[in-house]
């Protein structure tokens, strides 16, 4: 079978994953007609159909929602393939990483400019990742993973462990006045729905008797939570190394009481087999920062 147009599975992937047209050709910068007529095409280049028409609007075929899976990660993949292949004819080398966005928004993104000063001659390229997947599959060079060391098929490096503090801002410290422990108990909380009984245990640890509150506002992201401490609406327990220059710079403050230790980790994780000159520039960056740890 020979391959079709690149334009009609661009247009295809962009429509399958907002099951719209009209999604897709804003998103393309084409018409709905333009984007439905492409489509078209495919599904006769192909030989079957990839949509069924539903009223007014489309819902994917079978076939359709197997393509759309392996398309996705294909074109991400030549994607990846390109912007190497531009990093080399530019003399640079191109590295692409799977990462969690709490992470990277809040350790690892700060800390870049310095890594860039250092090699000026790596480019980087991010995606989310939140699970594990087959690096074979996916062609990331590297991975940040939260866990246990127990992703098969790889080498991992650990980072850091999770140390969960409570933190807030500073205005909403003073409004509620939480030199003590037990003052936490009166004041609003944020709650992350990957950790529901963090303040639980953060009670249970800090002696406090009774639950914690649960009319707090609930957020499935390290990064909103954060930013929600930030923005005084409530104190947070997050983990500690992604909100040190956060306390450092006094945006927020430590609250006063025990810290949670998890068992998982933060793992920089890549394929069996040597590691590339610029991964190794990378994780040994890494590795110096950690070692810079702000206390």
């Amino acid at each position: 079978m020979r391959l079709p147009s690149l334009t009609h599975l661009r247009c295809f992937e962009s429509a399958a994953r907002h099951q719209s047209f009209t999604a897709a050709g804003e998103e393309l910068g084409l018409t709905q007609s333009a984007v439905s007529k492409k489509v078209k095409e495919l599904e006769a280049d192909l030989g079957f159909d990839l949509f069924q028409r539903a009223g007014r609007g489309v819902v994917l075929t079978a076939a359709g929602q197997s393509l759309a899976a392996d398309l996705e990660q294909d074109l991400a993949g030549l994607r990846a393939t390109l912007h190497k292949a531009a990093a080399a004819g530019a003399g640079r080398s191109a590295l692409r990483l799977a990462v969690l966005p709490g992470f990277a928004n809040h350790w690892l993104i700060p800390r870049l400019p310095d890594f860039f000063a250092r090699h000026p001659e790596v480019e980087l390229s991010f995606s989310t990742r939140l699970e594990p997947f087959d690096f074979a599959r996916e062609k990331f060079d590297l991975a940040v993973h939260f866990g246990l060391d127990n992703w098969p098929g790889t080498q991992m490096t650990p980072l850091f462990g999770e140390e969960m503090v409570p933190v807030c801002a500073p205005g909403f410290h003073a409004a509620h006045d939480l030199q003590q422990p037990a003052a936490v108990a009166q004041a609003p909380l944020l709650h992350l729905d990957s950790r529901a009984g963090a303040w639980a245990e953060w009670f249970e640890r800090a002696g406090l008797d009774g639950p914690p509150r649960q009319d707090g506002r609930y957020f499935d992201q390290h990064s909103m939570v954060i930013a929600a401490a930030a923005a005084g609406l409530g104190a947070a327990i997050v983990p500690y190394d992604m909100v040190a220059r956060d306390i450092a710079a006094g945006r927020l403050l430590r609250i006063a009481g025990p810290a949670l230790v998890s068992r998982k980790k933060y793992f920089l994780v890549r394929p069996q087999g040597p590691l590339t000159e610029a991964g190794q520039k990378l994780e040994h960056w890494m590795r110096r920062q950690l070692r810079s740890r702000p206390e």
